[in-house]
């Protein structure tokens, strides 16, 4: 279709073939495009590439390979570092099956060239209760009163030619680095921290509320990695499919007032450190082929383990009934994303942490007291003496996130740092209302 010569090697859509190189840079054009659109990454800036070992985010790390090594017009000018979460003992892997994806993982990240972190869900429960905190916001970036984008392109060149365009400003991208534990054999948790981490999960109701722990976790766990060093962009590997997919899922979850900061190209919800989809374009067959032509390698893990003969959660009910409904219907997966891409961007900001979800950051979309009425179950329950009541953490919680919260279990089975945020604000709020109280 693109250059009338090459023999077709797949058919995108109906009436679109494409040769191998004309694929490839079709693929590689739609990376670039995205960002180049949006224009939020600076150039310099450090940008913390989040990798699964799945299809779609080792593709992405490609596309930042390419980018890099291609001529100066064309060449992408931010710095790049890798991170992966390793979450075998949440789905179900043995000690020696983790550390053999973990040594698959470390291959591959090795082998870009970039400084890459590998981190264990375990270290999730020993995050600050700041990362519940919206950090403040980078002035450079984000900020009328920084630079225009175009500005900081010229003064990069600049920079450049000053240096005698030598590349010394991303020469930090061949420099591998350390991950924790030992080189070529990376350390796993302590039993102890894994026995916790899997109570918190053995003690959620459902298979929906462990996908949102684990979402939540993970997420965390990558914001905190990116602020203690220095990244001001987290890319996610998110296609358009999985786009797609996590729409209904979250409308299906109560998020309707979430959709586009869950699902846009940009996530400004932590304030200090974006997170940005620039695979969201994608399909999930054409990231495919795209890494079965160029032998991109992938890592694949299990899905999340449970020891219940439960239905299935929301999330894989989602993607069972989109995925075969593509199937039958091609263009049902991208009618679903292009409904998504009609959706403000901008939805309503929260002024202080009080109107900030406790677990997702989101604005509170719940007004008034009338809502408790939707928790019997948490509004009923008496703690004993000196145990904190699980109700008194509704209030700091949006709509979904309140639903989820009466699944997760025991309050002592939720993450510590989860827990201490959450008793900062019950007891500030205290505090404001004695100090009205006697005001008054």
């Amino acid at each position: 279709m693109k250059c009338g010569q090459g023999t077709a090697a797949l058919v995108i859509r109906v009436g679109d073939p494409f040769c191998r190189d004309c694929f490839r840079e079709y693929f590689m054009h739609k990376f670039r495009a995205m960002l180049g659109k949006n224009r939020v990454i600076f150039p310099g800036e450090k940008v913390l590439l989040a990798v699964s070992g799945g299809p779609a985010s080792c593709a992405m790390v490609r596309q930042v390979q390419e980018g890099l090594s291609r001529e100066a017009a064309k060449r992408l000018r931010f710095i790049p570092g890798l991170v992966y979460v390793e979450e075998g003992a949440v789905r179900g892997q043995s000690p020696e099956q983790r550390q053999q994806t973990l040594a698959q993982m470390e291959t591959l990240l090795q082998a870009t060239g970039f400084p890459y972190h590998l981190l264990h869900l375990e270290e999730a429960l020993e995050l600050p209760p700041s990362i519940l905190q919206p950090g403040p916001e980078r002035a450079s970036v984000s900020s009328p009163s920084g630079p225009s984008y175009k500005e900081a392109v010229d003064n990069f060149i600049q920079q450049q030619r000053q240096d005698g365009d030598s590349g010394s400003s991303l020469a930090g991208h061949s420099t591998p680095g350390s991950p924790a534990g030992a080189p070529g054999s990376p350390r796993l948790p302590a039993a102890a921290q894994t026995q916790e981490l899997l109570r918190s999960f053995e003690a959620a109701a459902t298979a929906t509320a462990r996908e949102e722990l684990l979402e939540m976790l993970r997420t965390h766990l990558i914001v905190q990695t990116a602020r203690d060093r220095g990244y001001a962009k987290v890319m996610m590997g998110d296609s358009l499919t999985r786009v797609a997919i996590k729409l209904l899922t979250n409308l299906s979850l109560g998020r309707g007032a979430f959709l586009a900061v869950d699902t846009g190209f940009t996530d400004q919800r932590h304030g200090d450190v974006m997170v940005v989809r620039p695979m969201r374009d994608y399909t999930a067959k054409e990231i495919a082929f795209y890494n079965r032509f160029f032998s991109v390698p992938t890592v694949i893990v299990p899905p999340l383990f449970t020891k219940r003969r439960e239905k299935l959660s929301i999330h894989r009910l989602v993607e069972r009934f989109l995925v075969g409904l593509q199937e039958e219907f091609p263009s049902t997966i991208s009618t679903v994303y292009r409904t998504g891409e009609k959706l403000s961007p901008e939805p309503a900001k929260a002024s202080s942490e009080w109107q900030r979800c406790l677990l997702c950051l989101c604005g509170l979309d719940t007004y008034g007291e009338e809502e408790l009425a939707l928790e019997p179950t948490l509004i009923l329950e008496e703690p004993a003496a000196g145990v904190e009541s699980k109700a008194a953490y509704i209030p700091l919680l949006c709509y979904s996130c309140r639903l989820t919260f009466k699944e997760l279990g025991p309050l002592d089975t939720l993450p510590p740092y989860v827990r201490a945020e959450g008793q900062r604000r019950i007891c500030r709020a205290e505090m404001e209302q004695n100090q009205e109280a006697s005001e008054s």
